[in-house]
């Protein structure tokens, strides 16, 4: 027993005694975070107690992830919490509060941040709900392999407000990066949201290095997330202006329509097609009809139940009392998704119409009313002023902020719009009065270069050394680059320096700023001639011209009342809404004799459309039964012996023919002469037919006897027509239509376009001196053999009349 006795007080002794040097013990270092990847798990490291991080909160549903160690941050002040980087997740796993609700915000399929400096803004429309809601603001987002991660950084900003900053660090998988938004931050309305991105190279000082940088943000993991069940709730109309978009950017509104094909739905349905796509002004979205199916709820959708009670029981059995005895429009829950959707309805269709005027009638405009600005702030904030006459903006207007910029490629971007009566392509100067510095290591050879719409207009060298503050320094940017619309607008500073020559280690991380713009710029825009032209299908594209200020109503030729058909239309008739700012007065018609000479549009497959209308346009009749697409599948073999001749023709007229195009770039390059332009009189309008390659055609000519505009929009089929349809009046397709004819095709997705040989001029304007001197200044610049005929024969009169004066004064010896 005391043997035992012993051998146990001394166990306890001994233990008790490792456990006190164990806790006076310092705790060793860690190294685990520099352990390579691959390090085999048997090696032995040392360890410290585990580091809290806040881990993401599940989504119902969605697999669960393990949060990734913190990363360096930055907080501001004002946010709740510091920048916290959450784990890497597959796409379409972003975390989300539990019982709350998702908002997407990337309103594009794509979105980049590219270069030295880039800054993009939009509006995000949020409802009473989800702006008292607590939210998270998260984001997925991978970089170059050249973007120094010390040196760059993705700054997130809500109504100008900065919420956290990133150091931009994932070349290798996309990383989430989650921040919460201070509370009372977010508004009921527009909120505005901010993507700035500073990136450096890691290596190298040249300028073709700057094109290297970009910083992909997946519109797929960039949503607000909510919490509370209230954020989901839609308790007025108002929550249309809020449907969003879904993870690729796209808005879709579904609506069911049992009684889609019957005599007299369709008038009122197209109404509320361009009053929803009005109300929402989001850049990419769609309108889809059914007749049989409710659609599935989705984010960046709203399912709206259009029809009688009698129509709509079958399929929706809780329908509110009010609906059997008046017309009725309010949100409902499904029972079977409980998701919200939008119940227009009453014991009639007179009642239904009157429903649908409840939701469109605030979005009226008189066509008489003149706008100040073209809605682009879903995408593009702030919305592009409309300009009129002779203006000036500053920079501040423009929403383009003072910024000092210490790399070598700057660039930041604005927009204007002009009106669909624009005519000045051939004369005349906008300017920009630039405001800005740069210090004495900016070498000469550097310059400031001016784009509009993608085009170079404009370059300011920068000839002095020692640096300079610029005051108003005018640099002129030619007008032919600007169209009806909207236009967008780059000034991009080209900066080289001696140290960017050596380029030692850490020259790309410098701050010491070269150059500096000022907000107090400004772009002024001269009077223009306004005079409107038929045919020309960028004033349609930009300002719904002419339908956009029809007073009385446009007749809509539709071949056929179905699903494919009628969406197609509807999502067409919306986008022109949406540019033109106001829905259009439509007349569905069924006959094209009783349009006459009116404004009008046709729409359908090109079987169905009326052959007489398409010779008026100068599309082949035989298109209708040739055209056809060609199949995925099919391959197409070249000929031998045509392959053989095109190859002799090229070969024997080939230095002829090069001759020839070098002589007509260097007319054009340097005095923006081409050979439309050497012309009496222009050349007829050939007769087009479409290729089987092309899915879509968009086509506008005149009336028979000139005093319309009719439209046609032609595809091989229905499905053809919608599908293409849906994809043309995205916001990177639209601007692109232009011409006499444009065409679209969906396995290319290339878009063609046939330039307008011969139009008419159509007055919009009442009768002026100066506008009509505008109007033969551009038109005499476009014609340069007219001009010189004129200036030839005003000569030859001027001398006679001297003569004769000069022999009446007895001068004539």
């Amino acid at each position: 027993m005391r043997t035992c006795l012993a051998a146990a007080l001394f166990v306890v002794t001994t233990s008790t005694l490792t456990s006190a040097q164990t806790a006076q013990a310092p705790a060793p270092f860690d190294m685990s975070p520099e352990r390579p990847a691959g390090l085999h798990p048997m090696v032995p490291r040392l360890s410290l107690p585990a580091q809290t991080v806040t881990p993401p909160v599940a989504v119902p549903g969605a697999p669960s992830a393990t949060a990734a160690p913190p990363q360096p941050s930055r907080s501001f002040p004002g946010s709740a919490n510091p920048d916290q980087l959450q784990a890497v997740q597959p796409p379409g796993t972003p975390p989300e509060a539990a019982g709350g609700m998702r908002r997407y915000v990337v309103p594009f399929d794509k979105f980049t941040l590219e270069g030295e400096y880039d800054r993009k803004s939009w509006s995000v429309y949020l409802t009473p709900e989800q702006a008292s809601a607590p939210a998270r603001f998260n984001f997925a987002y991978q970089n170059s392999i050249v973007v120094a991660p010390e040196a760059s950084q993705i700054t997130v900003l809500i109504n100008n407000r900065p919420i956290g900053q990133k150091q931009i660090a994932s070349p290798d998988t996309p990383v989430q990066v989650s921040y919460d938004v201070p509370h009372g931050l977010l508004q009921p309305g527009a909120n505005l949201l901010t993507f700035e991105a500073s990136q450096r190279h890691r290596t190298d000082c040249t300028i073709q290095s700057t094109y290297e940088l970009w910083s992909n943000i997946d519109p797929a993991q960039s949503y607000l997330s909510f919490e509370g069940q209230d954020a989901a709730k839609q308790s007025s109309m108002d929550a249309i202006r809020a449907v969003g978009v879904d993870g690729a950017g796209r808005t879709e509104f579904d609506l069911f329509v049992p009684a889609l094909e019957q005599p007299g739905t369709t008038k009122p349905l197209l109404r509320l097609a361009q009053g929803l796509s009005v109300l929402s002004g989001m850049p990419n979205q769609s309108i889809s009809f059914s007749v049989d199916t409710l659609p599935a709820a989705g984010a960046g959708k709203l399912t709206v139940l259009v029809g009688t009670t009698s129509e709509l029981q079958p399929y929706f059995p809780d329908l509110p009392p009010a609906a059997q005895s008046a017309a009725l429009a309010t949100f409902v829950t499904d029972p079977h998704t409980g998701s919200p959707v939008l119940l227009i309805s009453g014991p009639s269709w007179q009642a239904v119409s009157s429903a649908i005027d409840t939701i469109v009638s605030p979005t009226d405009i008189a066509p008489g009313i003149r706008r100040d600005t073209l809605t682009t702030e879903r995408w593009s904030a702030p919305n592009a002023p409309l300009i009129l006459r002779d203006t000036r903006l500053t920079f501040a207007d423009l929403g383009v902020k003072t910024t000092e910029f210490s790399g070598r490629r700057f660039r930041t971007n604005f927009n204007v719009a002009v009106p669909s009566d624009f005519y000045a392509n051939a004369y005349g100067e906008a300017t920009v009065l630039l405001d800005a510095a740069y210090t004495g290591s900016v070498l000469p050879g550097s310059h400031i270069d001016i784009y509009v719409n993608g085009n170079i207009a404009s370059t300011m060298p920068i000839t002095g050394t020692g640096g300079g503050i610029l005051r108003h320094l005018p640099i002129r940017v030619a007008m032919r680059h600007f169209k009806p619309g909207l236009n967008s607008l780059s000034l991009e500073a080209i900066l080289t320096t001696s140290d960017d020559n050596i380029c030692v280690p850490g020259a790309t991380a410098s701050t010491t700023s070269r150059f500096a713009l000022f907000d107090t710029t400004e772009f002024r825009m001269p009077d223009f001639a306004r005079v409107g032209q038929r045919p020309n299908l960028a004033a349609m594209a930009g300002t719904a011209y002419p339908y956009g200020r029809l007073a009385g109503p446009m007749p809509l030729f539709i071949d056929r009342i179905d699903a494919d058909t009628l969406s197609a239309t509807a999502t067409l008739l919306g986008q022109m809404a949406v540019v033109s700012g106001r829905p259009m007065n439509v007349e569905p018609t069924a006959s094209p004799g009783s349009i006459g000479d009116q404004d009008a549009v046709f729409i359908g497959s090109i079987s169905q459309l009326p052959a007489a209308v398409l010779s008026q346009l100068n599309i082949s009749a035989a298109s209708q039964a040739t055209w056809r697409p060609v199949p995925d599948t099919q391959v197409v073999q070249p000929d031998t012996h045509s392959a053989f001749e095109q190859w002799r023709s090229k070969v024997s007229s080939g230095a002829w023919r090069g001759r020839v195009t070098a002589f007509q770039e260097w007319l054009r390059r340097n005095f923006d002469i081409s050979l439309s332009s050497l012309q009496f009189v222009p050349r007829a309008e050939a007769v087009y037919s479409p290729s089987n390659v092309a899915s879509l055609m968009i086509a506008q000519g005149a009336s028979p006897t000139g005093a319309g505009a009719w439209t046609v929009v032609a595809a091989p089929s229905a499905k053809d027509l919608r599908e293409s349809i849906d994809a043309m009046t995205e916001q990177r397709n639209w601007p692109q239509i232009s011409g006499h004819i444009t065409t679209y095709s969906e396995k290319t997705g290339e878009i063609e376009t046939v330039p307008v040989s011969r139009f008419d001029f159509v007055p919009s304007q009442p009768w002026s001196v100066a506008n009509f001197r505008l109007i033969a200044a551009n038109w005499l610049s476009t014609n340069i053999l007219s001009y010189a005929f004129l200036l030839v024969v005003l000569s030859i009169l001027l001398g006679m009349a001297t003569s004769g004066m000069l022999g009446r004064l007895g001068r004539g010896k």
